[in-house]
């Protein structure tokens, strides 16, 4: 999707930026959106493929809303994009390379890849081939200001395998860390060995399952939108990215130590209830109370900056 500029002066001879704003940018670009047409035309069966994929997976359910998103940023943006320019070919010919390699190793490497690993090549192919577009027909300071957007649409791709279970992996023992914590500050006696822990009456392992990656995943692509929307600081939007790593492994320390003590004083059959095998959307929950105030205290910051500066 793109969004072009109106391009034609008034005929009286004002400007219609003479006041200092950028065009209007309007859905009628002649070059690029016919580009765009055929462009997923000549994907549509991988592309089509790959949402049947993503909407039957847990991990990566998200990856359907990332075009809308990507279409809603870029029109937030509509009246503040620069008058198209000259065709920006270093940026375009790199693209370019990125998205037939990763076209190629899909197709030279399809037996050895697994489902979600080949889908995750075609669609970088095809992002990779809608920057292209931008960059050939829009030019750098066009596709700088809306870089965004397009970045944005990398999130169509889907995590690797190997990463995946990497960050599965980090997030179970540290949660794990997170749920020792939390029993030390209760006071309840337990006997730990290494993700077992030993309680009273009942033993729990933190699983590879018990990692939470979906919702951290969520709440990490969330907190990019937010950072990008609300704050206007560079440091202030990597803090709240960054923010949400701990958030996420304290929260899924405080699901185990929740469950834990639950078996505790309520009985082991807590770990065959909904609040075990569906409970996550409770705890992402929760996770949002801090999000929203680390979010409010960034935000509040850079209102106060200016007046601190004129005092």
């Amino acid at each position: 999707m793109s969004f072009a500029s109106t391009g034609h002066g008034r005929r009286d001879g004002a400007s219609s930026v003479e006041s200092g704003r950028a065009r209007p940018i309007i859905l009628s670009d002649i070059r690029l959106i016919p580009y765009l047409v055929v462009l997923t035309i000549a994907f549509i069966w991988p592309l089509a493929r790959l949402m049947t994929y993503v909407a039957a997976s847990n991990l990566h359910s998200y990856v359907l809303l990332v075009p809308g998103i990507a279409a809603y940023l870029l029109y937030e943006r509509a009246t503040l994009l620069p008058k198209p320019g000259r065709p920006a070919a270093p940026a375009t010919f790199i693209l370019a390379f990125v998205g037939a390699m990763a076209l190629a190793a899909s197709l030279v490497w399809r037996s050895r890849l697994s489902l979600n690993d080949y889908l995750g090549l075609i669609a970088l192919a095809y992002v990779a081939f809608v920057a292209v577009g931008g960059f050939w027909f829009r030019g750098s300071r066009w596709m700088r200001a809306a870089a965004f957007p397009f970045a944005f649409l990398l999130f169509l791709v889907p995590l690797p395998d190997t990463t995946v279970d990497a960050i599965e992996k980090g997030s179970q023992f540290a949660s794990a860390e997170a749920a020792a914590g939390f029993y030390h500050l209760a006071g309840t006696p337990l006997v730990r060995q290494g993700l077992r822990f030993e309680l009273p009456n009942i033993t729990l392992v933190v699983a590879q399952e018990c990692s939470g990656i979906r919702s951290s995943l969520v709440l990490f692509i969330t907190s990019i939108i937010a950072a990008n929307v609300f704050l206007s600081s560079t440091w202030r939007r990597l803090a709240l990215v960054l923010f949400v790593i701990p958030l996420g492994i304290i929260r899924n320390g405080f699901r185990v130590w929740v469950l834990g003590e639950l078996c505790i004083r309520v009985g082991t059959h807590i770990l065959d209830s909904a609040l075990h095998h569906r409970g996550g959307p409770i705890f992402f929950a929760l996770s949002l109370g801090p999000f929203f105030l680390v979010l409010w205290w960034l935000r509040r910051g850079e209102r106060q900056t200016p007046m601190s500066k004129a005092a």
